[in-house]
């Protein structure tokens, strides 16, 4: 829990928009010191003087989170600049799909390097100095929150790269909250599992390494990023929404954060799939022409 943010330090990653973006406009405007990081330079510049004109000291820096010698190099200069951070927010992802053989081993480090990695380095790095910044300051406290996906508590079909990398947040998350509450009552640990909402992960491409970029999407990757576009479009809830959420869990304690709750009775389907051993589901039920036209669209090929 953090019942004050004021003079706080955030370190937030995916910075430059969506989450991480409108985390960073909520620290601004309750006095918290900013860690902008990005991988994208013009957008973390354009991040950086919106925020430093709203009258935060932000310290930006482009990184690649799955890199960890510039995750390590990150850490020490937060710690620098400006001591041990009281909120750090994992949340720079990247999405991909396709049917799940289809996806090759560049596809596999690169998506599991900025989702998966890219937590472990932010856990690694930033709760050691958290928990050594607690037990010296009775006072101090700190939260760190994760973003996954609804995807890490499902499992929908042509985009199995993605739900592993967001099933391994979620396990990492839930097991970092037992972990901290077994050190200390100063440290805690949120989940952020978001729906469909327009933040930009849809345009992940962007991204991509350039010995990805010049590799042609296979006809399920097509089919999976047109789906994906057409559902992050459509989406009701805004990233403002989703942050605000972010600071008033971390301000109750509040483990799991839900963009769309009504989301959860797929998530119950699918835990009762699992308790009385049955088979998974058709994830399409609801909609079975979604599943009709899906079937229909890569039999084609």
């Amino acid at each position: 829990m953090i019942t004050n943010f004021k003079g706080k330090t955030a370190v937030l990653t995916g910075a430059g928009s969506g989450f991480g973006l409108e985390c960073a406009r909520i620290g601004a405007a309750k006095g918290m010191n900013l860690v902008l990081v990005d991988v994208q330079q013009e957008a973390l510049d354009k991040a950086e003087a919106e925020l430093k004109a709203a009258g935060a000291k932000v310290l930006a820096r482009k990184v690649d989170v799955s890199d960890a010698v510039q995750m390590e190099r990150l850490a020490a200069e937060v710690k620098a600049t400006f001591g041990a951070p009281h909120f750090v927010f994992n949340n720079a992802g990247v999405g991909a799909g396709g049917l799940i053989w289809e996806n090759s081993v560049a596809d596999w480090q690169w998506v599991l390097g900025v989702n998966v990695w890219g937590v472990i380095h932010g856990v690694r790095l930033f709760a050691p100095m958290m928990l050594e910044a607690a037990k010296a300051d009775p006072d101090y406290e700190g939260h760190i929150v994760n973003t996954a996906s609804m995807a890490g508590l499902l499992a929908p079909p042509n985009m199995g790269i993605y739900n592993v990398s967001k099933h391994a947040v979620v396990s990492l998350t839930e097991t970092l909250y037992q972990d901290l509450a077994l050190v200390s009552d100063q440290v805690s640990a949120s989940l952020l599992c978001p729906f469909f909402v327009p933040t930009g992960i849809n345009n992940s491409e962007r991204n991509r390494p350039a010995d990805l970029v010049s590799a042609p999407l296979t006809a399920s990757q097509k089919i999976g990023q047109a789906m994906n576009d057409k559902a992050v479009g459509a989406g009701k809830v805004t990233a403002a929404e989703v942050a605000q959420k972010v600071f008033d869990a971390m301000a109750s304690g509040q483990f799991y954060i839900y963009s769309h709750p009504q989301a959860l009775g797929s998530v119950q389907v699918r835990m009762e799939d699992v308790v009385q051993g049955r088979n998974p589901t058709d994830p399409f039920a609801h909609k079975p022409e979604l599943g009709v036209s899906l079937k229909a669209a890569l039999r084609a090929g």
